[in-house]
């Protein structure tokens, strides 16, 4: 099993980077092969709702997406980690999830049968952690994640959510969440 984790904060040994380092851990202990993808280290333009992948299935724009977009296609299961910020996923998550509107085109308008039922069929993860104790802290990130992992023929396979932490290695207090996210990683590789 091909595990690819998306690293989508700027704060490098961050809150999430620690949970997420967790989980591919987990999942490697069960035999997965991991790959590792630091948003941070690639230029990702925002989409520019061109249309220009409507005909085609492949966006127009060409910069590092081009490395990612057959990363995304060849994973098994994808894990997104990503904090809050404005009760949202960071820009570098948005631009990635926005600039797969070139699956999207495949999948609803041209109707490519490898993004349909007989497609491959992948799991999706998510971890994100937030600074504030509101209510719905989660609830905008994990419906777009949820949209994103749909384009990608992802099952939501779960979730790991995390109020108030914010400072970086605030989540080092929380030992079980560690070990959750360790136990995450196995459970993905476990139950195809």
């Amino acid at each position: 099993m091909k595990v690819l984790g998306i690293f989508a904060s700027p704060r490098k040994e961050g809150n999430t980077e620690l949970l997420l380092e967790e989980l591919l851990k987990g999942a490697e202990k069960e035999g997965a092969s991991v790959e590792r993808l630091y948003l941070r280290d690639f230029t990702i333009t925002p989409c520019k709702e061109c249309h220009g992948c409507d005909n085609t299935g492949s966006c127009v724009i060409l910069d590092d997406m081009e490395k990612i977009y057959p990363k995304l296609l060849e994973a098994d299961a994808v894990v997104l980690a990503s904090p809050i910020f404005f009760y949202g996923v960071t820009a570098w998550a948005k631009a990635l999830i926005d600039r797969s509107q070139a699956f999207w085109a495949r999948k609803y308008l041209l109707k490519d049968s490898s993004f349909g039922k007989e497609g491959k069929k992948r799991k999706g993860f998510f971890i994100s952690v937030g600074a504030t104790k509101g209510a719905k802290v989660f609830e905008g990130a994990v419906l777009t994640v949820k949209y994103f992992f749909d384009v990608l023929n992802a099952d939501y396979a779960g979730e790991l959510l995390f109020k108030e932490v914010e400072a970086k290695g605030d989540i080092l207090k929380h030992p079980e969440a560690l070990q959750q996210s360790f136990e995450a990683g196995r459970r993905l590789v476990q139950n195809p």
